[in-house]
């Protein structure tokens, strides 16, 4: 059975940083792509691995979250820094079609 599961999201104040983590079981992470879901239930993509290796970000998070990948553990991590109260969201990590439930991330100011 395949199962994708988050974990570190906590309530920190603004500038503050999180290390979010994505676990899978039951499949091979080869890709990972980190979503959140805000207020009103907006999806964005956060960060999403690429083909050849890359890391795309969206544009408001740039130069403060990165991706990470630790193959041999089959995990995925989200270095969030220099938080925004509008980081506030549900944070999901996807492999392949595979989507946990998430964790959710609330910045105080």
């Amino acid at each position: 059975q395949v199962r994708v599961v988050e974990s570190g999201g906590e309530t920190v104040q603004s500038g503050e940083s999180l290390r979010l983590s994505c676990i899978a079981y039951g499949i091979t992470m080869r890709t990972l792509a980190w979503y959140r879901q805000g207020p009103g239930d907006r999806h964005e993509v956060v960060a999403v691995t690429t083909n050849d290796g890359q890391v795309n970000y969206t544009q408001s998070v740039k130069g403060r979250f990165a991706l990470s990948r630790d193959s041999a553990e089959n995990t995925g991590h989200l270095q969030m820094n220099n938080l925004k109260p509008e980081d506030t969201a549900n944070y999901y990590c996807c492999t392949g079609r595979y989507c946990g439930q998430g964790t959710q991330v609330t910045v105080s100011s």
